[in-house]
């Protein structure tokens, strides 16, 4: 064991624990403010739900020993063979650090997909979602990719910290969650403006910080690559807000502090797949493009007429999709030699990969909670009625309010 390794990854994985309330600020300053505990709720109640579920048996299915290329055995149930000692996957820090590091990735994924349903689903409902959503579909993707014998993982596919376990398998269950649950109340007829952009931007910017012990700590090791990955980090990321806020200036006549938020956003998740993987410059690229792209995406839900709340779907599922896709694209061995050259530094071959990686996981996932919902739908029904959307779920849901003035 290397007691720095062991110091870098104990702060990094803190700090994607923080990620997850960040994220709950994040959300719950865009809704109305009747709904802004039920929405902080949303995100704060996985650190509960997915650490109990990855303790019994999540993260033996996701990195146990492999079966049939698609999921992990049951060897590690109840954290049964974790100890202290270095394990598979890494050798200088301990196994169960390991572990730790891989619950909090685990606890954000269902937490994002929580922005497309805002204002609008039972709380009971969304529990039993979180719980069979975890198991049935982000266990087996995050084994495929990352598990020791998983197919895209074997194949090559390039994903340092989760552009395809994490985002694109969000974004492509919050679109089928937005659409199942139809539109809010009102929806394109009533004002339904962010309530306290400030607590948004707090947010943001606990998401931004906490997304360094995502990406650098996603190295396992106080190394070259977490250097990389950290700088690659900011530089796509200060792209991604600039990309979006210009892109809205022009569009809009205006630059707005929810754009430079959300462009913030969209750099983070489409770096993240490559962060360890191409160079400050090729992230620049990266970065800036998502932040165009993901501003396009969101303005594009209008004139489809689908009611993603908060917006999962233009960030997280099409910016994660142009990230899985850019590593292939910008990904290079003179950044990382542990890596893989990508289309531009001559190996297309892992553009196709990365593609094939993306393709996978965006059918999966959405076939697996279209399945998921139906039957939630079918036994406990999946929307609040009427009377308590308009009361807003704070009182109706959880007897509180989120302000008392």
């Amino acid at each position: 064991m290397d007691s720095g390794d062991t110091a870098f990854m104990l702060i990094a994985t803190t700090m994607v624990m923080l990620m997850t309330p960040g994220l709950a600020l994040f959300y719950s300053g865009l809704v109305r403010s009747k709904n802004v505990l039920s929405t902080t709720m949303q995100s704060f109640v996985c650190l509960g739900v997915i650490t109990v579920i990855w303790v019994l048996y999540g993260y033996s299915l996701a990195f146990g020993p492999d079966v049939g290329h698609f999921i992990g055995n049951l060897d590690f149930a109840g954290l049964k063979n974790v100890g202290l000692e270095p394990g598979p996957y890494s050798d200088t820090i301990p196994d169960l650090l390991f572990c730790a590091f891989q619950l909090m990735f685990a606890i954000l994924t269902p937490a994002l997909i929580t922005g497309a349903i805002a204002e609008r689903m039972k709380f009971g409902a969304y529990l039993a979602f979180i719980v069979f959503w975890s198991t049935l579909v982000y266990l087996p993707v995050c084994h495929w990719v990352w598990g020791q014998g998983g197919w895209l993982g074997g194949m090559g596919a390039l994903d340092f910290a989760g552009g395809t376990v994490i985002h694109i398998n969000s974004g492509a269950a919050a679109l089928v969650a937005a659409l199942m649950l139809g539109k809010r109340k009102g929806y394109g007829r009533d004002a339904m403006h962010p309530h306290n952009l400030p607590i948004t931007v707090l947010g943001a910017g606990l998401l931004w910080f906490g997304w360094f012990g995502f990406n650098a700590g996603s190295a396992l090791s106080a190394g070259p690559v977490a250097v990389l990955a950290l700088m690659t980090t900011q530089v796509a990321t200060g792209a991604g807000l600039l990309g979006w806020v210009i892109a809205e200036w022009k569009v809009q006549g205006r630059p707005t502090v929810l754009g430079a938020a959300s462009g913030a956003l969209a750099g983070l998740v489409a770096i993240t797949p490559g962060a360890g993987f191409v160079s400050p410059i090729s992230a620049l690229v990266m970065g800036g493009i998502a932040g165009v792209l993901c501003y396009m995406a969101v303005l594009a839900k209008g004139k489809l007429g689908y009611d993603d709340s908060l917006d999962v779907v233009g960030i997280h599922g099409v910016g994660g999709l142009w990230g899985a896709l850019a590593t292939g694209l910008f990904a290079s061995t003179a950044a990382n030699p542990g890596g893989a050259d990508g289309l531009f530094f001559g190996n297309p071959g892992q553009f196709v990969v990365q593609a094939i990686g993306a393709g996978a996981t965006l059918a999966y996932s959405v076939a697996l909670t279209f399945i998921i919902l139906k039957v939630i739908d079918v036994t406990i029904g999946l929307r609040v009625n009427i009377e308590d959307e308009t009361q807003g779920l704070d009182v109706a849901t959880h007897g509180e309010v989120g302000y008392s003035l």
